[in-house]
């Protein structure tokens, strides 16, 4: 989501009112919780379907327990992408706009850590089932420092920029 200059309180260069800014920042999240919500689902459907596999009884213990913890993390970071839209209904017409675009903000962020986490854990999972334990960590530990350095590095490097 978008950082304005200027707080919710006050004009910025936009000349946008508060409820503005608010309305404005609440499209633009929504659309980015759109483009999550759509990679989660796929993920998460694709992790669905792993136990229905032939070879998913030769897994160990250790990538049963993996893929258990993946299926988890798939629908808690599915079922927190759909809280703002719930959150919405219960303040629609209640002047909250504000606070929901700040609540749904932390909650996306969140998310991304989740996703993060998610997308790093089942490369993990798909390494160790083909080429063992260690790619498997290795590749795991890669994709989420990689994904660190793209979503937190970049970030703030360009942050620094403005």
């Amino acid at each position: 989501m978008e950082h304005d200059d200027a707080p919710f309180g006050g004009d910025d260069a936009r000349g946008e009112s508060p409820e503005q800014r608010a309305d404005r920042n609440w499209s633009e999240l929504l659309q980015e919780l759109r483009i999550l919500q759509t990679g989660v689902q796929i993920l998460t459907g694709f992790l669905l379907t792993l136990p229905f596999q032939q070879r998913f009884v030769e897994l160990d213990s250790y990538q049963r327990g993996l893929y258990l913890v993946l299926v988890v993390l798939a629908v808690a970071t599915t079922g927190m992408l759909v809280t703002p839209v719930s959150i919405h209904r219960a303040v629609f017409r209640h002047r909250m706009k504000r606070s929901l675009v700040n609540a749904s903000d932390r909650l996306a962020r969140l998310c991304l850590l989740l996703v993060a986490l998610l997308m790093s854990g089942s490369a993990a999972l798909a390494f160790d089932v083909v080429l063992g334990r260690a790619a498997g960590i290795v590749a795991g530990g890669l994709l989420l420092v990689g994904l660190a350095a793209l979503w937190v590095t970049l970030t703030r490097a360009i942050e620094r920029h403005r």
